[in-house]
């Protein structure tokens, strides 16, 4: 927060009056997580499509804002501070996202099969998984990207043969 407060000219006191703490400051660059909807007005019918389009849109934000993603990742993982809060990033905004995205599927899947491919898919795209792919697995970033597409679209089309071979 003091460094952002010298960056942008303003007193200390003033940031932090705005910003308590890191977390904040955080949150507050990041408006997009708490986005109710990635599909915008008149998504697709079909859940690949309707997927596709959320996957993208999270694995962009992971890219374009992978430093301040990094930073409330780190904080997320820590052991509970007074600073930690209620982070967004741990609201499970990512499982909402893609949740909306299979609705057509929700009739045709079990409850537990359904929640099965929304945690799988979550799991896969992000800036964890984006993290993991750079850091230790040692892909480009956007081979990573790809990865994640393939990933998210591998394992929709795995539940779905489930499904048609029952």
């Amino acid at each position: 927060v003091e460094q952002a407060a010298r960056a942008a000219s303003v007193a200390r006191a003033t940031a932090y009056r705005y910003f308590p703490n890191q977390r904040a400051l955080l949150e507050a660059t990041l408006p997009q997580l708490t986005q109710p909807s990635l599909l915008g007005d008149a998504p697709p019918e079909g859940a690949a499509e309707r997927l596709g389009l959320v996957v993208e849109a999270i694995v962009q934000q992971a890219v374009e804002h992978e430093p301040a993603l990094r930073t409330m990742l780190r904080l997320s993982l820590q052991p509970d501070r007074g600073d930690r809060g209620d982070l967004t990033f741990r609201k499970g905004r990512r499982i909402t996202w893609i949740g909306e995205a299979l609705e057509p599927l929700q009739a045709r899947l079990t409850r537990r099969d359904f929640d099965r491919l929304v945690h799988a898919i979550a799991a896969a795209v992000g800036i964890d998984a984006l993290v993991w792919l750079t850091d230790v697995a040692g892909l480009r970033r956007a081979e990573a990207v790809e990865v994640m597409r393939w990933s998210s679209r591998t394992l929709l089309r795995a539940a779905l043969d489930e499904l048609s071979n029952g």
